[in-house]
C-alpha cells in the first residue's frame, strides 16, 4: 500500500473514545459510510443505509450464510475446478421507513437539509440519526431514528423513528416497508453470474398482520427459504390513520396524521428474520410471527436496555484504553464492537471476511475467520469461537471430499465458502492455500489452552484436529535422509505461488500434527472410535519433529520458501505500475520476484515464536520489511506484532494504526464493499499481543508489556481459564490482577519469570526494557506505514 506524507487518510468522523458520529452527510462517503455504520449480531446484518432509502451505493440486509449459487467462470477448465460459487443475497430489507411532508417526499438531495448527524454508539448498540430538513415548499420538520439489531433477540431487529412539526402545521405520511429484490450494483461483468443474483429471491407467500405483515421467499438455485417480518407500535398526538399493503416483493404499512409546531409522531417498527433449508414454510412463517411478537412485548425501551446490558457484559471483560493516543482509542474499539456483532449470535454459522457488513468477497469466510478474528473472540467472547469451529466441524464431510478429489487423506478445508464447498476459482491462491487447514487446527488448540474449557475438543475438536493430521502426512513426504517436506503450496504471501517448504505452512503443520496426537494421547477412547491406528500419531509427530525449515546461511535470514532469497529483486526504485500490485502488475512477474504481499515468515514468527531465537526474528524482520508492500489488509498488525517483539515500537505503533483504521480511513479504498473484519482484529492483536507481549505457552498466559512513546499508558481486559483478567502497563511498571471469585488463582509468566495471580493478590513488576538487536528497518520506497496524525484542537 503505497502511501504520501504523514497522516493515515482523511479523518471523515471525528476522533471519540465510544462513538462513531458522522456530522454531516457526504455524498461522496456514503459507501464508507453504509459499512462503517452497519449494526448485526451475528446472524442478521443491516448496512447503515439512510432510512428512506435513496441515495445509497450498496443497500444491504444479510442473514447469516443466506446465499445463493451461481457458476463460476473458467476460460480454461481442469479437473477438480469448483463448478458452483456461493454469494451471500441481499435478503428482503426491512430498515426502509419513508416520509412525506404534506405532499413532498423526505430526501436529503431535495428541499433543505439543514442539519445531518449519526452516531453509531459503541456502548448502546444503536445508530442514531438527527435530521433538520425544510421542503421544496418550506415546510419543516426533525427526525430522530435509532436502530438496533439484537444481541439478546437473535432473531430481532428495530428502527424507533420520530418526526415533529417545525413552525408550521403538517400532514405527516409515514411509509414504512419490507421490499425484496432490490436492485444492485453489478458484481461480476460474467453475464451468467449477473443473471443468477438479479432478482434471487421468488416470493413464496405473504401475510398481513394487525400492524405490519411477513413475507417468504426462497432463493431460485439454492433453494433456502427465508421469512421476514415487520410490526409497528405507533404513538401519536391526535387521531391518525393506518394500513397495510402486500404484495409478493414488498409489503408497506403507512401511517397518516396531522402534528401541530412541537407535536411529534413515533412508529416504532420491529423486524423478524428467519431463514432454513429444511424447514417448511409454515414454521419460517410462524417464527418471524413469534419474533415480532416477542420484539412487540419489549418494546423499544426495553430492547434498548437488554443491548446495554449485553455491551456493559462485554466491554468489562473485553475493553482496551490507550492513554495518550486518541485515534488508536477509537479505532481499537470499533473494531472490537464489530468483531463482536460479526460473530455474537452467529451459532455455528461462518464469519465471512466482511462481517454482514456489505458484499465483499461474495461473503465467504476464508482463513481470515480462524487466524485472526478468534484469537480475540477466544478471549473476549469464547462463546462466539466455540460456535464458529462447531460450524467448521459442519462441513468437515464437504472437507473430506475436497480432500479425494485433490487426492488426498483426511479433511481439506475450502479457501472460501459459504456452505461448505470450495468456491476459489483461482487454484494457486486457494486449493494450494493448504496452510488454513493448520489455522483452523491452532484455532481449535488455542480455545482449549486459553479457556480451560475441554468440551469442544470433545464434541468435536479432536474429530478436526485428526482429519488435519491426516491431510499433511498425506501430501507431506520424507527424502532420502528422512527430512519431512511439504511441496507445492502457497503460503500467506499470495505473490509466492505454488511454492516448496513454505516456513509458514510447514511449521503450522507441524503445529497441527503435534496437537492431533497430543489430543489423541488424552482422548484414545475417542481417537479410537474415529478409527485413529496407534501407528498415525507415532507418524505424526515423526513428520514433525523432521519438518525441512528453510534458512540461508549467507544471509542469516530464513527463507520465506525454498530458495525464496535467490529470487531476483523486485525493482522498487523503477516506474511504479499501480496499486495493488496484482491489479497492475502480471502474476508471472511476481510469482518469481522477492516482492511480498503480505506478511508470510513475520507471520510465522508471530503464531511459532518458539521455532525463533531473538536475534533469527531481528534479522528476519529487518530482511522481509525491505520487501513487504503490504496489498492485504491482514499484514499490518503481524508487521506491528514482531517490530514490537525485537524492539521497533515506534514502528509497532505506525502499523497498529494502519490496522487499526483501515476502514475508519479507508486506506484500501475499498470499505464501501464491507469492513475488512480481519484487520479489525488484528489491531487488537497489535496492541494487546504487540504492547502487552501477550502469549501462551500451552496453557499459561505470558506478557511483556512494552509502550511505545506516543502511549503513556495501556489497559486491557481479557478472559483466561474461567476468569476475567486485567493488565495495565505503563513506562515503568506493569500490574496483573484477576477480578473473578475469591479461591481463583491463574498462573503467568511476566518477563519470562513465573508467576501466580489470586483475586487478591495481583503481581506487579518493574517493565523490563528491550534495546533493538538491529536499527529500525526501511520498507519499500513509498510504502512506509503512516502514522495518525493527532486530532485537531477543538
Amino acid at each position: 500500500m503505497r502511501t504520501e506524507g504523514i497522516g493515515i487518510g482523511d479523518a471523515v468522523f471525528p476522533v471519540e473514545p465510544w462513538q462513531i458520529r458522522e456530522p454531516a452527510l457526504d455524498p461522496d462517503r456514503l459507501g464508507q459510510s453504509e459499512s462503517v455504520l452497519a449494526l448485526a449480531n451475528g446472524h442478521i446484518g443491516l448496512r447503515g443505509n439512510l432510512d428512506e432509502g435513496e441515495p445509497h451505493v450498496i443497500p444491504g440486509t444479510y442473514l447469516n450464510s443466506y446465499y445463493e449459487q451461481r457458476p463460476l467462470p473458467y476460460p480454461e477448465g481442469g479437473y477438480g475446478y469448483p463448478e458452483q460459487g456461493q454469494t451471500v443475497v441481499n435478503v428482503t430489507d426491512g430498515k426502509l421507513i419513508r416520509l412525506m411532508v404534506d405532499d413532498e417526499p423526505f430526501h436529503v438531495a431535495h428541499g433543505t437539509l439543514r442539519a445531518h448527524e449519526r452516531v453509531l454508539d459503541l456502548r448502546a448498540g444503536v445508530l442514531r440519526r438527527s435530521v433538520d430538513w425544510e421542503s421544496p415548499a418550506g415546510r419543516r420538520v426533525r427526525i430522530r431514528s435509532s436502530r438496533l439489531v439484537s444481541f439478546t433477540h437473535r432473531t430481532v431487529a428495530a428502527v424507533d423513528y420520530e418526526v415533529e412539526a417545525v413552525g408550521h402545521e403538517v400532514r405527516i405520511t409515514v411509509q414504512s416497508g419490507l421490499v425484496a429484490n432490490e436492485k444492485q450494483p453489478q458484481a461480476s461483468s460474467d453475464p451468467r453470474v449477473a443473471a443468477a443474483l438479479d432478482r434471487p429471491l421468488v416470493a413464496v407467500s405473504r401475510d398481513t398482520e394487525q400492524h405490519g405483515a411477513v413475507l417468504l421467499h426462497r432463493t431460485r438455485a439454492s433453494g433456502l427459504l427465508m421469512a421476514a417480518g415487520m410490526d409497528h407500535a405507533i404513538e401519536a398526538p391526535g387521531d391518525y390513520d393506518e394500513e397495510t399493503d402486500v404484495r409478493g416483493d414488498w409489503a408497506r404499512t403507512t401511517v397518516v396524521t396531522v402534528l401541530r409546531p412541537g407535536e411529534r409522531l413515533r412508529v416504532t417498527k420491529f423486524l423478524g428474520y428467519a431463514w432454513s433449508s429444511s424447514r417448511s414454510p409454515q414454521a419460517l412463517r410462524d417464527q418471524a410471527a413469534g419474533a415480532l411478537t416477542g420484539a412487540r412485548y419489549a418494546g423499544w425501551d426495553g430492547l434498548a436496555a437488554a443491548q446495554r446490558e449485553y455491551l456493559d457484559d462485554f466491554w468489562d471483560a473485553a475493553d482496551v484504553e490507550i492513554d495518550g493516543d486518541p485515534v488508536l482509542q477509537q479505532s481499537v474499539r470499533f473494531g472490537l464492537f464489530h468483531v463482536l456483532q460479526a460473530g455474537a449470535r452467529a451459532e455455528r454459522r461462518a464469519i465471512g471476511a466482511k462481517g454482514l457488513t456489505g458484499p465483499g468477497y461474495d461473503g465467504h469466510a476464508f482463513w481470515d475467520t480462524e487466524g485472526f478474528v478468534l484469537p480475540l473472540l477466544t478471549y473476549v467472547a469464547p462463546h462466539a469461537a466455540a460456535d464458529v469451529l462447531r460450524w467448521r466441524h459442519s462441513i468437515l464431510d464437504q472437507a473430506r471430499q475436497r480432500a479425494r478429489t485433490l487426492g488426498l487423506e483426511g479433511a481439506a478445508f475450502p479457501w472460501r465458502t459459504i456452505h461448505g464447498e470450495e468456491c476459489s476459482a483461482y487454484w494457486p491462491a486457494g486449493t494450494a492455500a493448504l496452510h488454513l487447514n493448520a489455522v483452523i487446527a491452532r484455532a481449535v488448540e488455542r480455545y482449549r489452552e486459553v479457556t480451560g474449557d475441554d468440551a469442544l475438543e470433545g464434541d468435536c475438536g479432536l474429530e478436526i484436529l485428526v482429519e488435519t493430521a491426516r491431510l499433511w502426512v498425506s501430501h507431506g513426504h520424507h527424502d532420502a535422509t528422512g527430512v519431512w517436506h511439504v511441496d507445492g503450496v502457497t503460503g500467506p504471501d499470495e505473490y509466492s505461488a505454488v511454492a516448496d517448504d513454505n516456513v509458514f505452512t510447514n511449521l503450522m503443520a507441524a503445529r497441527n500434527l503435534r496437537a492431533a496426537a497430543d489430543a489423541c494421547t488424552r482422548r484414545p477412547e475417542a481417537a479410537a472410535r474415529l478409527g485413529v491406528r496407534p501407528d498415525e500419531p507415532r507418524a505424526w509427530r515423526a513428520a514433525a519433529g523432521a519438518v525441512h525449515v528453510p534458512y540461508d546461511e549467507r544471509l542469516g535470514v530464513h527463507e520465506q520458501s525454498a530458495g525464496f532469497t535467490r529470487y531476483a529483486p523486485w525493482d522498487f526504485a523503477g516506474e511504479h505500475p499501480g496499486e495493488p500490485l496484482m491489479l497492475h502488475a502480471p502474476y508471472f512477474q511476481l510469482y518469481r520476484r522477492q516482492v511480498i504481499k503480505q506478511a508470510d515468515l513475520v507471520l510465522a514468527m508471530h503464531w511459532c515464536p518458539e521455532e525463533f531465537t531473538p536475534e533469527q526474528a531481528a534479522r528476519n524482520v529487518d530482511y522481509y520489511e525491505r520487501i513487504t508492500v503490504r496489498d492485504s489488509s491482514l499484514s499490518a498488525c503481524t508487521q506491528s506484532v514482531l517490530c514490537a517483539e525485537v524492539g521497533h515500537l515506534e514502528l509497532a505503533h505506525d502499523y497498529a494504526s494502519e490496522a487499526a483504521l483501515v476502514d475508519l480511513r479507508d486506506l484500501h479504498a475499498n470499505t464501501r464493499d464491507g469492513l475488512h473484519l480481519a484487520s479489525l482484529a488484528g489491531a487488537w492483536s497489535a496492541v494487546v499481543e504487540g504492547f502487552g507481549g501477550l502469549r501462551e505457552r500451552g496453557s499459561v498466559l505470558t506478557l511483556a508489556p512494552r509502550l511505545p512513546g506516543g502511549i503513556t499508558g495501556l489497559r486491557f481486559r481479557l478472559r483466561h481459564s474461567g476468569v476475567r483478567l486485567l493488565v495495565e502497563a505503563d513506562h515503568e511498571t506493569v500490574r496483573v490482577t484477576l477480578r473473578d471469585g475469591t479461591d481463583a488463582r491463574l498462573p503467568v509468566v511476566l518477563y519470562g519469570e513465573e508467576a501466580e495471580v489470586t483475586a487478591d493478590a495481583p503481581v506487579e513488576r518493574p517493565v523490563v526494557p528491550l534495546e533493538p538487536l538491529l536499527p529500525p528497518p526501511v520498507q519499500p520506497p513509498g510504502y512506509a506505514p503512516q502514522r495518525a496524525a493527532p486530532p485537531a484542537a477543538s
